[in-house]
């Protein structure tokens, strides 16, 4: 079965009053500009350095090993973001 196929399958099985709100979507995605800009960005071709993949490396081991991080939230209040 196609995406599209499951898509008008789970259309066909809600009711009437359901559906406005989701034709709304559908009809508004083409008019948001910044979900066009989203959609004709070309795709991420950076490659990443050996120093950034080290970098990860290093927190995904720190993370590993239980070293105690600091929460989003936390951050921002010392910045002064929050």
């Amino acid at each position: 079965m196609t995406t599209r196929e499951k898509a008008q399958k789970l259309l066909d099985e809600l009711p009437e009053d359901e559906l406005e709100p989701i034709v709304e979507i559908l009809a508004s995605r083409g008019k948001d500009p910044v979900l066009r800009l989203l959609d004709d960005a070309p795709e991420e071709d950076e490659e990443i350095s050996a120093e950034e993949e080290a970098a990860v490396q290093e927190a995904r081991d720190e993370i590993a090993a239980g070293v105690p991080t600091i929460p989003l939230e936390q951050v921002m209040r010392e910045l002064g973001d929050a």
